[in-house]
């Protein structure tokens, strides 16, 4: 891995208390009864994850990471900004990463006004990922999936140009048109915060953030699939004129460190379990509505479902996906590992898993800032060293 390695910690900020009868429901998203939802329990999970959050930064990580999904248990992050407002004025040096808020399922100019306003508050520290959104989120807003991808390019448009050119311009698009594009205000960072795209692999969104030059962050794939997107990216980005930098590939890690791997195992497994079985539960319909997709990429969706919802198995999870559960030594060498093979030197931590309880997001957090990020980092010194002489 070469230059400064980065770590992010990664919320879902799930619901986390289920009725008992949750698993007669065949999907956590889109129509799982929200008269399940609980407003004061509701408020002290909000404190606890901002807590996390926050500690996080105390901590030592580089950045913390917010996204945004709606109608499920999932995560209780329907606008993920307000989350970020909140804890901008309580961490000093991680960054904050909206990752994040579907541009087509806003109007993009009140988008480029908010993530500005979160720029400028936070000093410069914000960076950005457009996801196109999981098809689920296409059942609760009133957006034809089949017009998304085409919505999501003109939006990303209306942003970039409302942040780089002197206002007012004008814009007039198949969806989306402005007489007066003049936000105030306008972003901290110039020309603008990082930017990333993230999403499962659809062609169309690698190719889009090659030719903007954006980073990508690939999500919920499997080891093989994530190495064939770094790559396509980067012939991508190419032909386009840009040279992509490690740090933007982030790499997605389900983390949990402990004294021994049988406790780490034991401590984390049954949360995991939750995550796949439970959070992410959800149905082809909801997931791949009529339009979202092309058929080859469903093909691919439905092969990958059966990773993710054909019965938890542990082992099948850890081969599969980018899964570090075990002692600090052992999770440094995964991460030394698949640093190298993807080309990045930039992770982002999911360490507070599903259900997973404040003691335990806090004793991974601790033990992975103290016991691995100093020896990860200590290494990629040595390596620019070795490489200097």
């Amino acid at each position: 891995m070469s230059g400064n390695i980065r770590f992010d910690f990664m919320h879902f900020m799930p619901y986390i208390h289920l009725p008992p009868n949750q698993k007669e429901h065949h999907s956590l998203w889109v129509d799982f009864p929200n008269k399940y939802y609980d407003p004061e329990r509701g408020r002290e999970l909000y404190q606890r994850y901002l807590a996390e959050l926050v500690l996080a930064d105390k901590l030592g990580f580089d950045a913390v990471v917010v996204n945004e999904h709606h109608n499920t248990a999932y995560s209780m992050m329907a606008a993920p900004n307000l989350i970020a407002a909140a804890i901008i004025p309580q961490t000093r040096n991680a960054k904050i990463c909206v990752w994040g808020t579907p541009p087509n399922l806003e109007y993009p100019n009140r988008l480029a006004e908010e993530y500005a306003m979160l720029d400028v508050l936070s000093q410069g520290r914000l960076e950005v990922a457009f996801p196109l959104g999981t098809g689920m989120e296409y059942w609760a807003n009133p957006i034809s999936p089949a017009t998304a991808r085409d919505r999501f390019r003109e939006s990303i448009d209306i942003i970039l140009q409302a942040w780089t050119q002197d206002g007012p311009t004008t814009y007039y698009g198949d969806f989306y048109t402005y007489r007066y594009l003049n936000p105030w205000p306008r972003p901290y960072q110039k020309p603008y915060p990082p930017c990333y795209i993230v999403g499962t692999g659809s062609p169309e969104t690698v190719e889009l953030a090659g030719k903007l030059g954006f980073g990508y962050a690939s999500v919920f794939v499997t080891k093989p699939r994530a190495l064939e997107l770094n790559q396509q990216l980067r012939r991508s980005a190419a032909q386009h004129g840009h040279q992509l930098r490690p740090e933007q590939l982030p790499l997605q890690v389900i983390t949990y460190v402990a004294e021994t791997q049988d406790k780490a195992e034991q401590e984390a497994i049954e949360h995991i379990r939750f995550f796949f079985e439970d959070a992410l539960r959800t149905t082809p319909t909801f997931l791949a509505p009529p339009g979202y997709l092309s058929v080859d990429q469903l093909k691919k969706r439905a092969a990958l479902a059966d990773k993710l919802h054909g019965g938890f198995n542990f082992e099948a999870i850890n081969e599969a996906f980018f899964v570090a559960v075990g002692t600090a030594e052992q999770v440094v060498e995964r991460i030394e590992e698949w640093g190298e093979r993807m080309g990045t030197n930039h992770f982002n931590i999911l360490g507070a898993i599903g259900n997973m309880p404040h003691w335990k997001v806090v004793k991974n957090l601790s033990f992975f800032a103290e016991d691995v990020m100093p020896r990860l980092r200590r290494g990629a010194g040595l390596e620019r060293r070795a490489a200097a002489e």
